[in-house]
C-alpha cells in the first residue's frame, strides 16, 4: 500500500513512519505544507534508518495534498487544533478508496497535569469525520502510543493501540497495517461514537509517565 503520513515532519509522522520503513514493505509519502520540509524530513529519516541497518527505504517527501491523493490510507499526523484543516485543505483529494486515520488528541495542561480537552465534536476523530467527505471511511487509531518511543528504533514495543470507526473494511486495513510494526497489537474498540473513551486514555497515561520517576514514553496493553 501507500501509506501518506501528512504533516509528517512532526514528532508522531516521524514515529510512525521510521516504524512503517523498518517493520513493512509500504511505500511512504511523507507530507507538509511545505514540500521541501517534507523532503529534508526524508533526509534524515533514511539517515536514522540507515543508522538501524535498514537499507534504501520507499520513502519519499510532497506537499500534503500531493501525498494524499497517491495514498492508499492518509493518516493526520498533525497537532489536533490543525487536524480539521488539514482534512479542508485536502478533501478534493480524498475518496471513498482512501482511508482517512486520525491519532490527535485534544489536552490541556496546568500544574496538575494533562487533561482530556475534546473539540465541540466529542472527539478530534469524530471532528475529522465531519469534515472529511461523506463517502472517506474514517477510523481513529494510534492515539495512546508515546511518539518518542515510537522514533526511538532500539526501543521495543509490547503495546496495544484501540481502533474506533463506522467503516469495517477500513478498520481492518488500518488494523492489519498496525499490526505489521513489531510488538504493536491492534484492538477494534467500537464505532466512532466511543472515541473519546479512547482519545481520554492519552492524558491518563502522560500522567503516569510524569508521576513515576521509573517509567518513561508509558503505554497501554490490555490483558
Amino acid at each position: 500500500m501507500r501509506i501518506a503520513l501528512l504533516g509528517g515532519t512532526g514528532d508522531i509522522g516521524e514515529g510512525l513512519t521510521l516504524r512503517f520503513a523498518r517493520d513493512t514493505d509500504h511505500e511512504l509519502l511523507v507530507g507538509s505544507r511545505d514540500p521541501e520540509k517534507a523532503r529534508d524530513a526524508v533526509d534524515d529519516y533514511k539517515a536514522e534508518l540507515d543508522s538501524h541497518a535498514v537499507d534504501d527505504p520507499d520513502i519519499n517527501g510532497f506537499g500534503n495534498e500531493m501525498a494524499a491523493d497517491r495514498a492508499d490510507v492518509a493518516i493526520l499526523s498533525v497537532p489536533p487544533y490543525y487536524a480539521g484543516d488539514t482534512v479542508d485543505a485536502i478533501d478534493g483529494v480524498l475518496d471513498a478508496d482512501t482511508v482517512l486515520v486520525t491519532p490527535a488528541v485534544g489536552m490541556k495542561g496546568d500544574e496538575d497535569g494533562m487533561h482530556y480537552h475534546p473539540p465541540g465534536a466529542g472527539s478530534v476523530t469524530e471532528l475529522v469525520a465531519q469534515r472529511a467527505p461523506d463517502e472517506v471511511p474514517v477510523v481513529g487509531a494510534f492515539h495512546n502510543l508515546a511518539a518518542g518511543k515510537l522514533a526511538d528504533l532500539s526501543a521495543e514495543f509490547d503495546l496495544d493501540t484501540l481502533l474506533v470507526g463506522d467503516d469495517d473494511s477500513a478498520k481492518e486495513t488500518v488494523r492489519a497495517l498496525a499490526n505489521e510494526i513489531d510488538g504493536l497489537r491492534a484492538l477494534d474498540a467500537g464505532p466512532l461514537a466511543n472515541a473519546a473513551e479512547v482519545e481520554s486514555v492519552t492524558p491518563l497515561v502522560i500522567n503516569i509517565a510524569k508521576h513515576n520517576d521509573e517509567l518513561h514514553d508509558v503505554g497501554v496493553k490490555w490483558v
